[in-house]
This record gives structure tokens, sequence and C-alpha cells, in this order.
């Protein structure tokens, strides 16, 4: 074994050209990790490269790591050089022992805005990383700069074969989106409440995904399935918190877009342009098809099967706080989009009547819904209209019905903590009510 700073430069140097040498054999690694071996048995390279997997004898980490760490803080105070390539072979290194180090980074920073280093490069290092480092905050970090760089760039890279890479940007997005979910979902489950693998995916969805409503709900549909083997994941059902909340202002917000659309072509026709009207018809189109209580309904029934199921568990709980807490703040959002849905479908004599009571202007709306009016017939009337009048009806029975849930549970539950729990929440259930 080597020991004195001769042999430990000799062996440090070869471990870095076998990394360097491992990537170039197989560039599709996709897991790194050490092999538990106290000391050099044999006389060969610690590095082992299995099919797609990468693992570094830990004896030899004990003088890899200071080696290049020193060597990096050498380079960054001048005192001496090192090339490109040995920069990246150097950084590589130590971010895979280290990815906490902040410094390696910034020099692949540079590395990157001087075009000498890929970033896919980096982002393929980066998810090495995390395969031993599932929380490393600083590999997320660099992995929203890189992700930042290609959206500046307007370059962003196909993530598939070689056939598709004259795939439109659309599809390049959206499939770095899956490629980003994927690497956030394997974090997630190799390190419990991973806040920073379940921020990064919400910045994904904000900056790459743009909130549309089909991305919110692919992902409330491929969550569901790990949430319920992770109950007590508070990051993960967080994440389902953001998708709801998003999905809800999204959707309101659109239908809001539409109905001053409909208000500003009555009233100048000639305004309106084709080509934006389309693109806006189809988009709210889409929004429009979502029914937001119905999905607000489903949480709920999910964190009742999972109360059942898995009883003691304090996130489960917390989730149902916030829906049912979306649950009452949609229901107060809804009539005012009815309000103003309904104004639109009216005729001006409608219009100059708008002194009535709130009272009486959801008995109206009510009338309207049970087809007793003959104002519903009238041209814009739709069945999606029909539903946001309904929406709010069922907020009456939430409250009744929560508080079945939380009888039931109490006076069926053996388990301590979930009496505890149940009896919290009917607590807050009456001061959030009684406000």
């Amino acid at each position: 074994m080597a020991e004195s700073p001769e042999e430990v430069a000799v062996l440090v140097q070869r471990v870095v050209k076998d990394i360097r040498n491992a990537f170039q054999r197989n560039p599709h690694i996709d897991e790194i990790g050490l092999i538990p071996c106290p000391e050099a048995r044999y006389n060969r390279s610690p590095i082992v490269l299995v099919e797609n997997k990468l693992g570094v004898e830990s004896w030899c980490v004990k003088f890899l790591l200071p080696y290049v760490h020193n060597k990096l803080l050498l380079y960054r105070q001048r005192k001496q050089w090192l090339n490109k390539d040995e920069l990246i072979d150097i950084t590589c290194t130590l971010l895979l022992l280290n990815p906490d180090f902040t410094t390696a980074w910034n020099v692949r920073k540079e590395l990157i805005l001087s075009g000498t280093l890929n970033p896919l490069k980096d982002l393929h290092l980066g998810k090495l990383a995390l395969t031993k480092f599932p929380k490393s905050p600083e590999t997320w970090i660099h992995r929203r700069w890189v992700l930042q760089q290609l959206i500046q760039e307007n370059s962003l890279p196909s993530l598939v074969t070689k056939g598709n890479l004259g795939a439109a940007p659309v599809e390049r997005i959206h499939r770095l989106v899956q490629e980003e979910m994927n690497i956030c979902s394997e974090a997630a489950g190799r390190y419990p409440s991973n806040y920073n693998a379940w921020s990064h995916r919400i910045w994904v969805l904000q900056h790459l995904g743009k909130l549309t409503v089909k991305v919110l709900l692919d992902e409330l549909s491929s969550t569901k399935y790990w949430v319920s083997m992770h109950v007590s994941d508070h990051s993960g059902f967080h994440y389902r918190q953001f998708l709801l909340k998003s999905l809800i202002g999204r959707t309101v917000t659109d239908n809001n877009v539409l109905v001053q659309n409909q208000m500003v072509n009555e009233q100048n026709p000639s305004l309106q342009k084709e080509e934006e009207s389309a693109g806006a018809e189809a988009a709210c189109a889409e929004e429009q098809s979502v029914d937001l209580p119905r999905r607000l309904e489903e949480e709920l029934e999910l964190c009742t099967e999972l109360i059942d199921t898995y009883p003691g568990h304090e996130t489960l709980w917390c989730h149902r706080r916030r829906v049912f807490y979306l649950q009452h703040h949609l229901s107060n959002k809804l009539p005012l989009l009815s309000a103003v849905v309904s104004s639109v479908d009216s005729s001006d004599e409608t219009l100059n009547n708008s002194h009535h009571s709130p009272a009486t202007s959801h008995m109206a709306q009510a009338m309207d819904v049970d087809g007793l009016n003959e104002s519903s017939s009238k041209q814009g009337y739709t069945q999606e209209t029909k539903r946001l009048k309904r929406a709010p009806m069922q907020d009456s029975l939430g409250p009744e019905m929560e508080y079945r849930f939380i009888d039931k549970v109490l006076s069926t539950c053996r388990d301590v903590d979930q009496a505890r729990f149940a009896t919290a929440y009917r607590k807050w259930l009456l001061t959030f009510l009684g406000q």
C-alpha cells in the first residue's frame, strides 16, 4: 500500500485515469458506490466496472479524496497549473466522492461557460453522484444551473436515441422533464423525506413544464403509488399539495381569461384574431376538462384509504388537513367564476340588473343548474359552466363528512397515535370553520 507522498501521487493518478477510462468504455454508467475493502488485497485497480455499475474500493478513498481536494485548491489559489483535461478528470473524481464540494462545481461551471465541457456530461455526473448522495444540495443546485444554461441557449438536447435528435423543441423539453422526474423519484426513494429532490421537482415543473394542466395531471397520477408506499414522507405529500394548488390556480385563472376574452370579443368583434383565438380556445378547452372538485374528492378518498390501512401516521392527517383547506377555498373561487360566466352568457338587460344581493344571485344560479330558467338554453351555456355552478353545493357536505370520518376513526381505532391525530384534526376543523 502506498505510504510516501510520491507513492500516493502515483496511486491517485492511476485511479483518476482508471475512472476516466471506465467512462470511456461505458458511457452509460448509471450508478456508483463504494465497495467495502479495508485494504488492498490484490495488485489491481480499485476501480471496478460491472455492466453499468461503477464501484470504488474503500481502501483507496483515504488517499484519493485528500489528494484531489488539495490539488484543486492549489489550482484555485493559482499555486499550481492544471490543463482543462486534468481539471475535468480531477473534479469528476472529487465530486463522485464528495459532491458537496462547491469549488469543484464552480470550476465545472467555468468550463461549461468557456465551451470546454459539454453540459450534458455535468447532468450525467450529477445523476451518478445522486445515486450515492441523493440529498446533496450542491448537486441539485448545480443541476438547476445547468438546466438554466440549456434553456437560455435554446439548445435543449434530445436525451434519447440518435434517431430522434431532430425532435421538435417541445418534444425535447418533454423528454428532459421526464428525465428529471425519474431522477427525482430515484433520489426520493433512496433517502426518506428528501426535501432537496422534491424541491427540484417543483422547480422543473415551474421552469420546464410551465405548470401545464397535462403535466400537473400526469404528476398527480404518477406520484399516487409512490406516496402510497411512503406514507410517512412529508415531502412527497407536500409535492401533491403543490400539484393540487397549482391545478386549481391554473384552471381558475385560465377560465377567467376565457371569460374576459369572450367579453372583449362581444364588445369589439373586429379586434379578434383568428390565430390567437384558435390557440386560446384550444388551451382553455384543455383547462375546462378538469373536474377540480372531483380531483380533491379523490385525494380525500386516498387519504381515507391510507389512514385506515396505515394508522398512526401524522403525515396522512396533515395532508388531509391541507386537501380539505384547498377544497374549502375552491368552493369560494368557483362561485365568483360562475357569476362572471353567467354575466357573459346573459343579455344586455341582465347586465343592467347587476345590483342583486349575493344570496339572490346564488339562488338564480341554482335555478339555472336545475334547468328551471330558460336562460340556460342561451348560446354559450356549456356543460362546463353547469359543472362550475354545481361545485359550491358540495361544500356544505364537506365538514359533515369529515366529522363522520373522525367519529368512525375514534370509535374503531386501537392505536393511541391515531386517536390523538384524529382529535387534533377535529379541533383544527372547529377552529378553521369557525373563522
